[in-house]
Formats: structure tokens, C-alpha cells, sequence
């Protein structure tokens, strides 16, 4: 087995980059936010559609996925600008190889905190649900990608337990929040990879979204559970020699600097393999010992379980509505 190179584009405008695209043959991803269409016609910006037709600009690609752009969203407008059954149909509209569900990453710049971090899983584990469920109304399900998150290898196999029932031989499900992630150490990326490795069932593999080119000689000895991963950091490159050199990132200087970049990453995948030491997942968090935070702790996790049920949406998590849940729980106790 070996590990598949796919190629993050931009966008799907005619030029530079989409030619050098369909000229290396190699899968390409686009990002929903890419074909995203907005309006400043009352006065704010605010997204009102898909730029559809864009799609027929990727007719002699070698094939194309899609991605729920999570981390943009978040980052960039605070959540989803869309709905999830707006998302689903723009997954329905084209034959995409793939196309992933949405989640909600856990990058530091993202969820500041342990507890943000996992009220982001319970929301991605709602968000697979109700992306499998719309995908079966559009007849859509077989070419859906579960994407799972995680700050600490141990969060990634808690959204695993939850995807537990969709996991069958030759599943492929896409690893989030990785881009970002150190190589190194108990949370790095490879300790992610070697966690899921030894918990996942024989035949799932691994879609890493993002992964640098450093780490592809240590994701060698795992060509049996990475099928593929992605990047656009021939973008950044391109980026970087255009200011040393004083010009503009033309789409031809990024076109150029794709090429180099795919043939990076090919030698590095057929280089020898470099292995790190194992690290032991993280402990588990320790319950708190102080009976209001404890009472915190047990109405988070009741409306995350909630949520993951499908009796809350995404974002019904509010700083006083978790603080009024904990005082009942807390007032039940005393009474108890």
C-alpha cells in the first residue's frame, strides 16, 4: 500500500493552477468556502449560495473531493455561514470522489480551553450524524468521509466509539485538526496516527487533512492505515518566494511551485521510513473534587450527550444555560 498524494486547490477558476492541476493527474480537494458565493447588498456581508458552474471547471481532473472548510469557518466567521443541508447539497450537486462531513476543529486558535475542546467533539459527532442522515435523503451516503477531531489521541477514538456502527472494512474516515499539529510528542501527530492505528478495526483507513511534508517519512510505516493525505502548502511557498524575489504571487508562480511541491512529497514518500518513540495516550480528565464544579462538569457532559443524541443542536451550549443546568444538578445533591 502507499499513501496518495491530493492536491488542495484555491479554487477552481480557469488558469495557471487548475491546468497544472489536471496536468500532474493526481487528485484534487476543494474547499465549500472556495465555491462560496456572498452579498454586501444589505449592507454586511453574508453568504447567499454556491457558485455551482465553477464545478465544471474541474472536468479533466483525475477526480475531486470535497471539504467542509471547519477550520475557516470558525476561524474566519466565527461558525458555518451555511446549513448543513446547504453543504450536503452542494456535496449532491457534483460526483465528488469524497466529500467530507463538516466538524468543528479543536485547534488552539480555535477552542482556547479543555472544555471547548469537547463540546467541539460532541458537536462533530451530531454534525456526522445529520450529514449521514442527509446524505441517505440525497442518495449520496457511499461517497460521504466521517471526519473525526481531537486535541489528544484519546479524543480522536471517543469520536470513534461514537461512529462505531459506520466503520466496516475499506472504510475511509478523514482525521481533522492536524495541519497545525507538532509531529512530536504525546499529542503530536504521530501519536495521533499510532492511537488510531491500534483501535481502529482492520481495513479502516486514514484520510490526514493538511499534513506537512516533514512528517511523511515518519507516516511511512503506517501505508497500511493512511490511505491519503492533502496540503496547499505549495501556496505558502509560492507566498514566501515571491517576497524574497520582490514580486506578485501570480497563479503562475503558484502553478510552478505546486509542481515542485508534489515532486517533494513523492520523494519523501519513497524515501526509507523514520520511526519515534511510543507515547502513551493522555490520562483522562480528573473528575473535580469541588461540588459546584463538579456539578459543572456532569451538566456539560449531559448536554453533550444531548447534542450528540440529536436533541440539541450544534450550538446550544451557552455559558449561563450550562451554569443554570449545574444548579439544579448542584441543588438536587444537596437535597439528596
Amino acid at each position: 500500500m502507499s499513501i496518495e498524494i491530493i492536491i488542495g486547490l484555491p479554487h477552481l477558476s480557469e488558469g495557471p493552477i487548475l491546468a497544472q492541476a489536471r496536468n500532474l493527474q493526481l487528485p484534487a480537494l476543494i474547499s465549500a468556502n472556495a465555491l462560496s458565493r456572498w452579498s454586501d447588498r444589505r449592507g454586511w456581508r453574508e453568504w447567499v449560495g454556491w457558485r455551482l458552474t465553477r464545478l465544471r471547471n474541474a472536468k479533466g481532473l483525475s477526480s475531486l473531493c470535497l471539504d467542509s472548510a471547519g477550520f475557516v469557518a470558525a476561524a474566519r466567521y466565527g461558525g458555518f455561514p451555511w446549513s448543513l443541508a446547504d453543504y450536503v447539497a452542494l456535496a449532491a450537486a457534483y460526483p465528488f470522489r469524497w466529500w467530507a462531513s463538516a466538524d468543528y476543529c479543536v485547534e488552539a486558535e480555535v477552542a482556547q480551553d479543555r472544555e471547548e475542546v469537547i463540546d467541539r467533539l460532541a458537536r462533530t459527532i451530531r454534525a456526522n450524524r445529520d450529514c449521514r442522515r442527509l446524505a441517505e435523503d440525497h442518495g449520496i451516503a457511499e461517497t460521504l468521509m466521517p471526519v473525526i477531531q481531537g486535541r489528544r489521541p484519546t479524543d480522536y477514538e471517543r469520536c470513534v466509539d461514537a461512529l462505531w456502527g459506520s466503520l466496516t472494512p475499506g472504510s475511509l474516515i478523514g482525521v481533522g485538526s492536524m495541519c497545525r499539529r507538532d509531529i512530536h510528542g504525546p499529542e503530536g501527530l504521530i501519536a495521533v496516527v499510532d492511537h488510531l492505528d491500534q483501535i481502529l478495526p482492520a481495513g479502516v483507513r486514514l484520510h490526514a487533512f493538511g499534513v506537512k511534508g516533514s512528517a511523511l517519512a515518519f507516516l511511512l510505516p503506517f501505508t497500511h492505515r493512511i490511505a491519503s493525505i492533502d496540503s496547499q502548502a505549495y501556496g505558502v511557498s509560492a507566498r514566501q518566494a515571491a517576497h524574497r524575489s520582490g514580486v506578485s504571487k501570480s497563479d503562475r508562480l503558484v502553478a510552478s511551485h505546486m509542481a515542485q511541491w508534489v515532486a517533494a512529497q513523492q520523494a519523501r514518500l519513497s524515501g526509507p521510513p523514520l520511526r519515534l518513540p511510543h507515547h502513551r495516550p493522555t490520562d483522562p480528565d480528573a473528575a473535580p473534587s469541588d461540588s459546584w464544579k463538579a456539578a459543572i462538569a456532569q451538566a456539560r457532559t449531559e448536554i453533550r450527550e444531548l447534542i450528540e443524541s440529536g436533541d440539541l443542536d450544534h450550538d446550544e451550549i451557552t455559558a449561563p444555560w450550562i451554569e443554570q443546568w449545574a444548579a439544579d444538578i448542584y441543588r438536587e445533591k444537596l437535597a439528596g
